[in-house]
C-alpha cells in the first residue's frame, strides 16, 4: 500500500552537512551529497558540505581520500547532519568528540544516518523510544559466527530502540536509512523534510536515471510518530 507522504514548510537554502571520518563507506557519504549536487540544477540554494574532526584530508574506505570544508570547530550552519556508515563507524561509535559536536548541534538540525551510522546515535541513547533502521544484508564476516548482522548490532546497542526494517525511517529529528546505498533515498527523503514536493523529486531521480529504482523503494519509508 502506498505511503502517505507528509508534508513539510519549504525551508530555504536548506544545507546537510555530511560527516566524513577514516573507512567510511563512500557510497554511503556521496549518495547523499549527489542527490543534492543534482538538485542544485533546480535549485541552486540547496547546499552539501563535509564534516570532519579537523581540516585535513580523510581517507575512507578503499583508500578513496577526501577533503572535508569544515572541521568540529568552524561549528558551521546547517539544517540536517549525517553520519555514513563504514568499518570506520566500529569506532566512532565511541567518539566523545563526535557525540559532544552532535550534543551542541540545535535543537533544529536534523541527525541523519546512512547504514551503520546509526549506531552512533544509538550508542548517544538518541534512538531510545523510537524507530530506526540499519543494514540488513552481511558481509561474509558479519555472517560468519564471529560476526554479528548490522541491524541485530544496533538492537544490542541501542535496545530501548524499536527497530525497523524500512528503507528510510522517519522519527522526527532523527532519520535513518537501512543499507549502503540508500543514502540515496535518504538524500530524496531530505528534499521532502526541505519542503520540496513530490514532482520536484521525482525529476531530480529522473535526471539521475534513477527513476525506475526511486518508484520501487519511495513508499519504503517508515514514519515513526
Amino acid at each position: 500500500m502506498p505511503v502517505a507522504h507528509r508534508t513539510y514548510p519549504k525551508k530555504q537554502g536548506f544545507r546537510l552537512g555530511i560527516y566524513v571520518c577514516k573507512d567510511a563507506e563512500i557510497v554511503d557519504f556521496a549518495a547523499p551529497h549527489g542527490v543534492f549536487s543534482v538538485a542544485r540544477r533546480f535549485d541552486p540554494e540547496l547546499d552539501a558540505f563535509l564534516i570532519a574532526e579537523a581540516l585535513r584530508p580523510v581517507q575512507a574506505q578503499a583508500g578513496f581520500t577526501v577533503l572535508p570544508n569544515y572541521g568540529f570547530n568552524d561549528a558551521p550552519d546547517m539544517d540536517a547532519f549525517l553520519i555514513p556508515g563504514g568499518f570506520g563507524l566500529r569506532q566512532e561509535t565511541n567518539n566523545g568528540r563526535l557525540h559532544a559536536f552532535i550534543r551542541a548541534l540545535p535543537e533544529k538540525t536534523l541527525l541523519v544516518s546512512v547504514c551503520t551510522g546509526s549506531w552512533v546515535y544509538g550508542r548517544m541513547g538518541l534512538l531510545d523510544g523510537k524507530a530506526a533502521t540499519n543494514r540488513k544484508e552481511p558481509d561474509r564476516l558479519e555472517a560468519s559466527n564471529m560476526g554479528k548482522v548490522p541491524i541485530d548490532r544496533l538492537a544490542e546497542i541501542a535496545p530501548k530502540c524499536r527497530i525497523s526494517r524500512a528503507r528510510v525511517v522517519d522519527s522526527g529529528r532523527i532519520i535513518s536509512g537501512g543499507g549502503i546505498n540508500s543514502g540515496m533515498e535518504v538524500g530524496f527523503h531530505l528534499l521532502r523534510r526541505a519542503g520540496y514536493d513530490e514532482a520536484f523529486i521525482a525529476d531530480v531521480a529522473r535526471v539521475m536515471e534513477y527513476k525506475a529504482a526511486y518508484d520501487l523503494y519511495r513508499d519504503d519509508i517508515e514514519y515513526d510518530g
